[in-house]
């Protein structure tokens, strides 16, 4: 059976992508960092979604000998000037966590009527010998007043999605995984998974 790496060391993720990736992944055989002791782990330092998922991609693929994939998301609300963007995880300082990111926004966000946003996904695939594959995902929507809801993560309990009058963390796991930006991203990489792996 082929194997594909997925450059992560978290398991909640590395199930959720497995579970995303469904049967488009039929007969690979889904790894993570964790399988691979002494696996570097890599700083998000470029400037953009795609840059951070090919840094981890291609440091993942070159230690491992493997093929492997990584994603970045950020959330771009069109009233804070596209903000927090590729900094989604960090908004609130490099200590701080997902409630004081919330709240950060939430506070910034106060007062104003224009609410439109964004979650995007790049994912980035990459092999051993040094080919790279890209794949976009986007949902849009709005940020609300405040936080509803008790499923997802980060900015889930703010995001209400265009069609819908819940957020995502209202909506639940089968929902969010049929319309999220993540399974946009990981449907259109698909192909290149197959070819490559």
């Amino acid at each position: 059976m082929k194997s594909l790496v997925v450059a992560t060391r978290n398991e909640g993720k590395h199930k959720e992508l497995r579970r995303l990736l469904g049967r488009g992944a039929r007969g690979i055989r889904l790894l993570c960092l964790n399988d691979f002791p002494g696996a570097p782990d890599v700083k998000e330092t470029a400037r953009t979604l795609e840059g951070n998922a090919a840094l981890k991609a291609k440091s993942a693929a070159k230690f491992t000998g493997k093929p492997a994939f990584a994603d970045d998301s950020g959330l771009f609300v069109n009233a804070l000037g596209g903000k927090p963007g590729v900094k989604s995880a960090r908004y609130a300082g490099p200590k701080q966590d997902s409630v004081a990111n919330r709240r950060k926004l939430l506070k910034e966000m106060a007062g104003k009527k224009m609410r439109g946003a964004a979650f995007r996904c790049a994912v980035a695939l990459a092999t051993p010998e040094g080919k790279t594959a890209f794949a976009r995902g986007i949902v849009r929507g709005r940020i609300i007043f405040e936080e509803r809801g008790s499923h997802g993560f980060g900015y889930d309990s703010v995001f209400v999605p265009c069609g819908y009058g819940k957020t995502f963390a209202e909506l639940g796991p089968r929902v969010k995984d049929r319309i999220s930006h993540r399974t946009r991203a990981l449907r259109r990489i698909l192909p290149a998974v197959r070819r490559l792996v």
